[in-house]
């Protein structure tokens, strides 16, 4: 029986890559002083990399060959992560980052049928909490696993293995939503059934796994475009076709 819906957050909840985190990422380089600029594609190619302050890392290695490094780069690299989380809540504040559609509209649903809700990022606490202070309520989800809170990120399994225990429910139980092959990966790793909601990054990834492949939940009056899988003549989503998983 169903119980739980467990949402991941970056892509999936909203398009807060390309609209949110790259902006804010290059305005924290600037006002650092650098000259780095991450245009759309190049962060298409940085998404994969799980994490933030990981991705700033990557960045340097593999395309900042003749940056020079200061001494104490973890701090250099927690500053820059930190100035880019304001620049970040300040485009949630000023609502320049909305939730894709379906996703208001599905929650509502769950909500008033008495299904228990959690959240599974990479992505940092308060960025987690900035989003959905904005956009929905925080309090509606029973557990909000983002972050450094267990060691390993995505495709690791450890931040849905983290949310199943906080719940205390089995994987039979839930239900989860991604739009990365690293998030398919992680929820699958921890036995969990997975709808993934492909986004313009993530449309080429490897989702073999997936119960569902869409290009989003849909509306009523905007019909989501199945990619893969039964959803018989239902061109949205709700709770009766995920209880029909």
């Amino acid at each position: 029986m169903l119980k739980a819906l467990i949402f991941d957050v970056d892509g999936t909840l909203a398009e807060t890559e390309r609209d949110g985190h790259r902006i804010a990422f290059n305005r924290a380089f600037a006002a650092a002083g650098l000259d780095w600029n991450w245009s759309q594609e190049l962060y298409g190619k940085l998404l994969p990399v799980p994490g933030g302050k990981e991705r700033i890392c990557f960045y340097l290695n593999y395309y900042c060959s003749d940056f020079q490094e200061p001494d104490r780069l973890e701090e250099f690299i927690a500053d820059l992560h930190y100035s880019k989380t304001q620049y970040y809540q300040d485009l949630l504040r000023r609502g320049k980052i909305p939730l894709r559609p379906g996703v208001k509209r599905l929650i509502d649903e769950a909500r008033d049928r008495n299904f228990r809700l959690a959240i599974a990022t990479t992505s940092s606490y308060p960025t987690t909490i900035a989003l959905l202070e904005k956009t929905l309520d925080p309090a509606w989800f029973e557990t909000i696993g983002a972050g450094d809170i267990v060691p390993r990120k995505k495709p690791a399994p450890d931040i849905y293995l983290y949310v199943l225990e906080k719940l205390n429910l089995e994987p039979s139980e839930c239900v989860v939503f991604e739009d990365s092959e690293a998030g398919l990966q992680a929820a699958t790793e921890a036995n969990l059934k997975t709808i993934i909601t492909a986004n313009n990054y993530t449309k080429s990834h490897n989702f073999a796994k997936a119960t569902l492949i869409l290009n989003g939940l849909g509306e009523p009056d905007r019909p989501f475009l199945s990619l893969r899988g039964s959803v018989g003549d239902r061109n949205y989503v709700d709770i009766s076709l995920l209880e029909s998983l």
